[in-house]
């Protein structure tokens, strides 16, 4: 236990029975995803309000207990495990919508309001959030992991898509990290040191958002080809020719088999990219006509594209519940997933030369991506109780890390560091970049309370 009792009835008397040791509680808020994932907080505070996490932080400060911030739990890089015991902070019940500019097309949300009841508050304006990392992730969350998705083709990542940060710093003190204006040469630019900091400098608790028109018309598009190969050389194509796409997702012919056994779909086995196109309706009609001609000529058949919504959801359903389809795949494993990205140019060698090792080493692993930023996933199923399976699965994990930073890109394109990928991120920027990191954490964080052992070991 790394609460002392003094810190332990401080929060009882600010929190009441919203300080909670239970067991059941603290298991519900161990990491779900990435290592360390059976290491569960000493304590869980549900925060109502800035002012209380602040006032929460400030205890711990005095007591120096590790502080994890903790929004719903769809981490995928043990961001939220409790390493060191202490006190998670889970700001759930901070839900709320606070404001919504349609004129000037930007929101203010609490931390723990999630993409999916920003959109049914504010559909009827005519308005949308289009950052989709899969899950119903808070907004607070999304923004301190940097989420992307399968929308971050067109519309960018949380990092674009953040305009500021209200945040409670390590000490307890609340800063404002901008304003909603659209530019600004006013100091250093804070938003963009928070957002993707994975709760290392301090508390997001409020997040102001760039919002956007719903499109017009919006179609989408499935296109079967002949080989990996052909497939990722329609994306690259596509994206050079500066078709204005919004999604470009990609699922090898396993993973079709997949879906297909899962969802009683009947598509072709066969590498296929699944699109969309928003803008109006002649537009999304000449976008899709363009790219069914590149797809073509690449060898793709049986382009099938759609604008009325029933049909876009057939279409979109292989994709979403891929997921579902790799455990189906075989029965009792677990899925450990890879996020490497690349420059377009090198998305066919990165994902060929990945296949080419999967098969080497006969795993089980089928690849999926949000292909049109360059960022592909493989799931790799592996049984939890055959460590040799597993150890396979983790040295082909780094090697595929390796590949893609080879090729001038990133271990992660968008599930963030964590415990898993801390080595990688020196190998990728250099020991003394993360001195730099090291020396803004310490400055903010002395006494290494908050959210400690993420990113970087301190």
């Amino acid at each position: 236990m790394t609460i002392p009792d003094a810190a332990a009835n401080a929060f009882s008397t600010l929190l009441g029975d919203r300080y909670v040791t239970a067991r059941g509680i603290r298991d519900q808020h161990r990491a779900f995803a990435g290592p360390n994932t059976k290491v569960a907080p000493d304590a869980v505070a549900f925060a109502a309000s800035t002012q209380e996490v602040s006032e929460i932080v400030k205890i711990c400060a005095r007591h120096k207990v590790p502080i994890i911030p903790f929004g719903i739990g769809t981490s995928m890089e043990s961001q939220v495990a409790a390493t060191r015991g202490g006190l998670t902070i889970d700001l759930s019940r901070m839900d709320q919508v606070l404001e919504v500019s349609a004129e000037d097309l930007d929101c203010t949300v609490q931390a723990g309001c999630t993409r999916e009841a920003l959109n049914h508050h504010i559909r009827d304006m005519g308005l949308m959030f289009p950052i989709d990392p899969g899950a119903n992730a808070t907004l607070g969350g999304m923004a301190s992991t940097r989420a992307s998705g399968t929308n971050a083709v067109r519309y960018g990542t949380m990092m674009q898509n953040v305009l500021c940060l209200k945040v409670v710093l390590p000490d307890g003190r609340i800063i404002r990290t901008g304003t909603r204006a659209r530019k600004s040469a006013a100091g250093y630019d804070l938003t963009r040191l928070f957002v993707g900091a994975e709760g290392t400098l301090g508390i997001i608790t409020e997040v102001t958002l760039r919002l956007y028109g719903i499109p017009e018309a919006t179609s989408a598009a499935i296109c079967a080809f002949p080989d990996l190969e052909s497939a990722v050389n329609t994306v690259i194509l596509t994206i050079q020719t500066g078709i204005p796409v919004a999604r470009m997702e990609l699922m090898d012919e396993l993973m079709v088999k997949g879906v297909n056994d899962h969802s009683k779909l009947g598509l072709e086995e066969k590498p296929t990219l699944v699109m969309e196109f928003h803008g109006s309706e002649e537009g999304v009609k000449e976008q899709a006509l363009a790219v069914q001609a590149i797809a073509e000529e690449l060898g793709g058949s049986d382009f099938t594209w759609a604008t009325r919504p029933e049909d876009r959801s057939r279409i979109w359903k292989a994709r979403h519940e891929a997921y579902f389809a790799c455990l189906a795949m075989k029965p009792g494993s677990i899925l450990m997933g890879t996020d490497a990205a690349v420059p377009i140019s090198r998305l066919v060698d990165v994902i060929l030369e990945t296949r080419a090792d999967i098969e080497e080493h006969g795993l089980l692993a089928p690849i999926i991506g949000h292909v049109g930023d360059g960022n592909f996933h493989c799931s790799l199923m592996v049984d939890p109780e055959n460590e040799e399976e597993v150890a396979t699965a983790e040295k082909l994990a780094e090697r595929i890390s390796d590949r893609a930073q080879r090729m001038g890109g990133t271990c992660t394109g968008e599930h963030g560091i964590g415990l898993g990928k801390r080595e990688k991120l020196v190998k990728e920027l250099g020991p003394d970049a993360i001195d730099v990191m090291r020396t803004l954490k310490m400055s903010l964080d002395p006494h290494n309370i908050m959210n400690p052992d993420k990113i970087f070991l301190n």
